[in-house]
């Protein structure tokens, strides 16, 4: 069922001025302009490292840039809009000017996404799963693609002990409710994503991972990000910048089970790994 949806009858979408037919699994490279992301705060706050990590993410064969100004890491707490604006629009304005790979602006803030789209976002990547109804708005009137991503609780308090009857299910339920409301809004254009890693335990995850195709039967692009999570660590060991080769494995087990984007920190490794298993899948 997975591979049928994902390889003749999924709807191509443009996004900016990509179109993406899902004949392939995309990669969406992160970029964190953050002091405090889980796996690499920090790094990229000075705008001119942030610019250049992000013309690397694009020449290592990224599909989409994926920009956040605000951690949603287990615990962290929320910034204002104006300290988000200030983090991601240079870089944003910076990205446009010099490649047209599509913009995702990783907010859950209307204000912050709609300034972003100004500046040429093409998609909104909200963890709220577009649960604020001025966010559904800004995305409707300006038609540009939105994420709805199912998270349990909020950041700060979202790992605290997250538990489901079923979590396939439940994720799956919130998924129908969402996308209902967003037709009746005329937002057409929309990737979904279980939250591996909000307000899921590492048995949920894998779970998830395990039972994606049980997502791609509502007919929308499924993305996941496993990237350096910690339920790689509790399973393989190692620090957020030593779960490389777990990464690799989420990605292409998520690729077969029916993921059509795969959200990651190291672009140019996953590529190689998704290439390989979407070969696999389509052999089939």
């Amino acid at each position: 069922m997975a591979l049928a949806i994902r390889n003749g009858s999924m709807k191509p979408m443009r996004i900016g001025n990509t179109v993406f037919d899902f004949k392939k699994t995309y990669i969406c490279g992160v970029l964190n302009v953050t002091p405090d992301s889980f796996s690499d705060g920090g790094l990229f706050m000075e705008e001119k490292k942030a610019i250049e990590h992000a013309k690397q993410l694009v020449a290592d064969g990224a599909d989409i840039i994926d920009i956040g100004g605000e951690s949603s890491r287990p615990g962290s707490e929320p910034v204002s809009a104006e300290e988000e604006l200030r983090r991601v629009k240079p870089v944003i304005q910076s990205i446009r000017k010099q490649a047209d790979v599509p913009i995702s602006i990783d907010t859950c803030k209307p204000e912050v996404a709609e300034e972003c789209i100004s500046l040429g976002a093409d998609v909104v990547n909200d963890i709220t799963g577009l649960a604020s109804e001025v966010m559904a708005d800004v995305v409707s009137r300006h038609g540009v693609a939105a994420v709805l991503m199912h998270m349990k609780g909020r950041p700060r308090d979202m790992q605290l002990s997250p538990a489901y009857e079923n979590v396939i299910k439940e994720i799956f339920d919130f998924f129908e409710v969402r996308l209902e409301k967003a037709s009746e809004l005329g937002i057409d254009k929309i990737i979904i994503d279980p939250g591996l890693g909000f307000g899921k335990t590492a048995g949920h995850n894998i779970s998830i991972i395990r039972n994606l195709h049980a997502f791609t039967k509502l007919g929308r692009p499924v993305m996941v990000g496993p990237s350096r999570k910690s339920f790689i660590g509790s399973i393989a060991g190692g620090a957020p910048s030593e779960r490389l080769e777990g990464t690799i494995a989420s990605c292409a087990i998520s690729v077969i089970n029916g993921a059509n984007i795969v959200r990651v920190h190291d672009v140019k490794e996953c590529k190689k790994a998704v290439a390989i298993a979407d070969a696999v899948a389509r052999a089939a």
